[in-house]
């Protein structure tokens, strides 16, 4: 009898944690992480993105073999299918976790059947195999980018003791004490906080420079060099409407075109690097 209420028990518990995870569903977002000995393979822990430049070789080889798998060329065939094997073995050789998931069936498959001239047989292989890889990137491909690929400005200092995020937090209140001076009517203080923020920007681009290098003058450019002057005559003769026109596009192309691409991709990576107590998980 005692192993009947062990079991109720056990039926109870599985039933509550089954509705307090259903209740929740709408809550909770569940994303597979990729082994940290994948860090290497990325900068900056590494020169360069070898990890990226792998799946691009794989991708690039795979389009190969079935090309010419389709054109019946045996010595190219051959030729990219050891680049292939090569290339994909290469996945369990950085990241030993990620062994267990290569269909080593298949890509050894492709092998024989392009030394056998089996091109109706490699063409079916590739595409197994190409399930196979896109099982994987529907559960790591954005994950990784997002974590390896994603700009960290936690450790940059736009100047001694100014934290970036502190640096943007007082661009943003310059750009806001501008619009309120504007409407307010106040030109004169609309004009100084406008110097300031021309000031910020310009510390802000040196930031910027250090990774796009290619660039003349990445932040800010003449585009947003144009607009600040547009505004700067517009608030010293008073007109309000232009001003907020102005004001808006700056808003547009000095912000949320680098937000667009930075700020987003930068928050969710923090979150997902954030790692959670115990009793955070709890209360989830």
């Amino acid at each position: 009898m005692k192993w009947i209420y062990f079991i109720i028990l056990q039926v109870m518990l599985i039933l509550l944690v089954v509705t307090v995870t259903y209740k929740h569903a709408d809550k909770v977002t569940v994303v597979k992480l990729p082994p940290k000995a994948l860090a290497q393979w990325y900068k900056p822990d590494n020169k360069r993105h070898v990890w990226l430049h792998n799946m691009f070789k794989l991708r690039r080889e795979m389009q190969a073999v079935e090309f010419y798998a389709e054109q019946k060329d045996h010595k190219r065939l051959v030729e990219w299918g050891l680049k292939l094997n090569k290339h994909y073995l290469a996945i369990g050789e950085m990241v030993a976790n990620w062994r267990t998931k290569l269909d080593l069936v298949t890509i050894e498959n492709i092998q024989n059947r392009a030394e056998s001239r089996d091109y109706p047989g490699v063409l079916t292989a590739v595409n197994t195999l190409q399930k196979s890889c896109d099982g994987c990137h529907v559960d790591y491909q954005a994950i990784t980018a997002m974590t390896y690929r994603s700009a960290d400005f936690s450790a940059i200092d736009v100047a001694p003791s100014i934290p970036f995020n502190m640096h943007m937090q007082t661009l943003s209140k310059q750009v806001n004490q501008i619009k309120i001076a504007s409407e307010d009517g106040q030109s004169a203080l609309a004009l100084s906080s406008l110097f300031e923020l021309k000031k910020a920007m310009n510390k802000l681009g040196q930031v910027c420079s250090n990774c796009h290098k290619q660039e003349k003058q990445t932040y800010p450019n003449e585009k947003m060099q144009k607009i600040m002057l547009n505004l700067e005559q517009n608030l010293k003769t008073g007109q309000v409407k232009q001003q907020a026109r102005d004001l808006g596009s700056l808003a547009v192309t000095a912000c949320a075109t680098c937000h667009g691409t930075h700020r987003l991709a930068e928050g969710v990576k923090r979150l997902l690097a954030k790692e959670h107590t115990f009793a955070e998980l709890l209360k989830h």
